[in-house]
């Protein structure tokens, strides 16, 4: 039987955005659009600094797969969401994710380690994203991150900033801009980790210019409004998928005393903690056929989810 710590499967209920900081009212000045921002991250912020709960690694990364699609297409590649899941979980073990599962891991990472910036840490992540970048820039963007922590900028803007700083050096490293933006901001907020936000906003209609022409990107006129505008609606949404991911752990935690399955508890550990789990996964506890038939049943007590919409190499989630 699994036992599991009942404080982890009775979570407190995640943040909302107010509604009146949704309310766009046909386009807020630039005044609203900060003040809204600030309404929206402040909800965010109680999750972003809380105790994570069960679900915290899972919502992470759901996050980071949002990101990281509208990155292939800024990338001028074809890869959605599906695809990226694929290339990621379906890979053979010890084998890398390729190009795609490669944009998918900065965000991953970005998700999952300390909102802190280093040389090497960069160059990791610019290797990943397909740049290549010297190590001169690379010290001197470190300083300028430095810089703008001094400076003490609102939030927004200093994520702003950094990404029109980026592109102002580096006209084709914006997939690098977007990334820095959300790492920016969560050291302005002291965040302990960043939470993926920005990249999965710029196609959106906060960076569409108000005639509905071309999208606005880092550096352009109008630019921090456009941020403030996107953090809004990237706040709010980070809230609502919290708010369903924890209705889900609830009940995949409640059933899971039922399972029986040696290994149970790895896959349930693997659920809380990551966007999708392989439904042909093994362990040394479990079976490629013992995960099938353990996956059967989670569906069968509606604790998961199948993601790929396949009958064959399926994806099981929250």
């Amino acid at each position: 039987m699994i036992r599991l710590d009942p404080a982890t499967a009775s979570p407190a209920s995640p943040p909302t955005v107010p509604a009146w900081a949704l309310a766009a009212g046909g386009g807020p000045s630039d005044a609203d659009a900060a003040f809204q921002a600030g309404a929206a991250l402040g909800a965010l912020d109680s999750l972003a600094r809380a105790p994570q709960p069960s679900w915290a690694g899972a919502w992470r990364q759901r996050l980071a797969l949002r990101c990281a699609a509208p990155g292939m297409r800024l990338a001028g590649r074809a890869e959605d969401e599906a695809a990226l899941r694929d290339a990621w979980y379906l890979r053979p073990a010890g084998a890398g994710p390729g190009p795609a599962g490669a944009v998918l891991g900065a965000w991953r990472q970005l998700a999952m380690q300390p909102s802190v910036a280093t040389h090497d840490r960069l160059e990791r992540i610019v290797d990943q994203l397909g740049i290549h970048w010297d190590d001169a820039a690379l010290a001197n963007l470190c300083t300028e991150i430095e810089k703008l922590a001094g400076l003490q900028r609102p939030a927004p803007f200093a994520a702003a900033a950094i990404a029109a700083h980026v592109v102002t050096m580096r006209p084709d490293a914006e997939l690098f801009a977007w990334w820095l933006a959300d790492l920016v901001l969560a050291q302005s907020l002291r965040w302990p980790r960043p939470v993926p936000l920005m990249m999965a906003q710029a196609f959106g209609p906060a960076f569409r210019a108000e005639s509905g022409g071309k999208r606005i990107r880092p550096g352009e006129e109008r630019f921090e409004r456009a941020v403030c505008v996107a953090l809004v609606q990237a706040a709010a949404e980070a809230c609502r998928l919290a708010a369903d991911l924890s209705r889900r752990a609830e009940k995949l935690l409640a059933v899971a005393p039922k399972l029986r399955a040696k290994g149970a508890g790895d896959v349930i550990f693997l659920l809380l903690n990551e966007d999708a789990v392989s439904g042909s996964l093994t362990t040394k506890n479990l079976s490629r056929f013992a995960t099938r038939r353990l996956f059967e049943r989670l569906q069968q007590l509606e604790a998961v989810r199948e993601l790929s919409g396949r009958t064959t190499f399926r994806m099981f989630g929250l």
